[in-house]
């Protein structure tokens, strides 16, 4: 497949079960992109304080971004609270990768996006860590039982991939946004910079789509969803979810075109 401009990716979760490491090599593979941003949560310290589960496939991952970076291409690593203990060290390469608290992307048809994870604008990792903590535990156990889940549909012949996690958040995310209004916030924290929008992960609901006049984009992740955000040469901004075959990915929402007034919602 011919290089991308850029590739944005969120919520790896190396480290643990639940990250779908095999489904990201296959992703990675068919995208060589000049620019990857890798936008928080992409080592799970946090679960891995608990337990490790440290595949092949992940070590894989990390040297393919390693190999990406030493051939020549860009690739910012941006921390996110799974990963926080890595934002002392912003401001440094390792291994040709940049590591940066937050930074501002430039598309190739001019438009200046803050890339930043956003837990900044979650108040409940900020204020009540230990609700946060908790909720990882209980998202961790709904993806664990998604995978029992979909032994008993293929054995029951049922089409279709069904997300429990994935349910659950659909259920709780109107009440969250409701009370804590995160996408709002970060659309309102980059308008503050003057830009036109913001990339950004953490609460892993991928979509495209505008607020108040400015794109909000969230990368979504690599443990329910597997999505990633994808700038072609032109500057299209792209939401592409990875399905179980690399020869099909499957496009969640339409391209992001110029001018903003024409993006399709997700």
């Amino acid at each position: 497949m011919p290089k991308v401009r850029s590739l944005f990716l969120s919520d790896i979760h190396l480290g643990t079960r639940a990250c779908q490491a095999d489904r990201l090599l296959d992703f990675l593979r068919e995208y060589p992109a000049d620019n990857t941003f890798l936008i928080g949560d992409i080592v799970d310290f946090w679960a891995m304080s608990r337990s490790i589960c440290w595949t092949r496939a992940q070590n894989t991952v990390v040297q393919k971004l390693l190999r990406r970076a030493r051939s020549g291409d860009r690739v910012v690593f941006i921390p996110g609270n799974h990963d926080e203990v890595l934002r002392e060290y912003c401001g440094i390469v390792f291994g040709d990768i940049e590591v940066a608290d937050e930074m501002e992307h430039e598309t190739a048809s001019g438009k200046r996006y803050l890339l930043i994870h956003g837990d900044q604008f979650d108040q409940v990792t900020r204020h009540h860590r230990w609700v946060a903590v908790l909720g990882d535990k209980a998202y961790d156990l709904l993806v664990s039982l998604n995978h029992w889940l979909s032994w008993v549909r293929r054995k029951l012949g049922l089409a279709g991939y069904w997300s429990l996690a994935g349910y659950a958040k659909r259920r709780v995310k109107t009440a969250l946004n409701f009370i804590f209004d995160f996408e709002t916030s970060a659309v309102h924290h980059a308008r503050e910079r003057g830009l036109d929008g913001v990339i950004c992960g953490h609460i892993h609901w991928a979509t495209i789509r505008q607020i108040d006049g400015l794109d909000y984009i969230n990368c979504g992740d690599w443990v329910d969803s597997c999505t990633a955000i994808v700038e072609h040469l032109d500057g299209r901004l792209e939401l592409v979810t990875w399905t179980a075959s690399p020869q099909a990915p499957r496009q969640l929402a339409a391209p992001l075109e110029q001018p903003a007034s024409e993006t399709a919602e997700a």
